[in-house]
């Protein structure tokens, strides 16, 4: 009798102190989010650009005691150049598959996923703009980070993009949240 009131007690305090956020993706698989942050080229394109600035729209699929899930991904990054006075705008409709890794508390996890990648440079005073659709992957690791009504998250990925005549490579760091 007393070994099913210790473990009943014990059920108990652990079911209460879950985070909110456990507790919803329980009911709810599918959810959406916003994020934004800094863009940062790396090798050529860093030559011709300087640092960015990005913005996310994420819609996420993720089932209960399952550590993969699915998410989509919408991305703004613009970029300004160092030779001219221009701009390098780079949108991506990517898929990607997430992998949280265990732990307690906060939750690491590592992305990754392809998809098309639309750039258009363009240089101030000139009337036309470079447009290019293109193939482009990304991989990366964030952790999300349990909160009572909704959940954020931090994570960099490095995207590299297939242009003509070699390839764009840029990691957004970014900070969101998931609702």
């Amino acid at each position: 009798m007393k070994r099913s009131l210790v473990f009943a007690l014990v059920a108990c305090v652990a079911l209460v102190s879950m985070p909110a956020s456990a507790q919803l993706s329980l009911v709810k698989p599918i959810s959406i989010g916003i994020a934004g942050g800094g863009s940062l080229p790396m090798s050529d394109f860093a030559d011709a650009s300087n640092t960015g600035y990005n913005g996310t729209l994420v819609v996420a699929l993720k089932l209960p005691m399952i550590p993969v899930g699915l998410r989509l991904d919408g991305a703004y990054n613009a970029f300004g150049t160092k030779a001219v006075d221009g701009t390098m705008h780079v949108a991506s409709a990517t898929g990607n598959i997430t992998y949280n890794l265990p732990s307690i508390g906060v939750s690491p996890y590592v992305i990754a996923g392809a998809g098309m990648y639309s750039t258009v440079a363009s240089v101030e005073g000139l009337p036309s703009s470079d447009r290019s659709n293109d193939f482009g992957w990304n991989a990366g690791a964030g952790v999300k980070l349990p909160l009572l009504v909704f959940s954020a998250f931090v994570e960099a990925r490095y995207n590299r993009v297939s242009v003509e005549g070699g390839s764009m490579q840029f990691v957004p760091v970014t900070f969101g949240i998931m609702f």
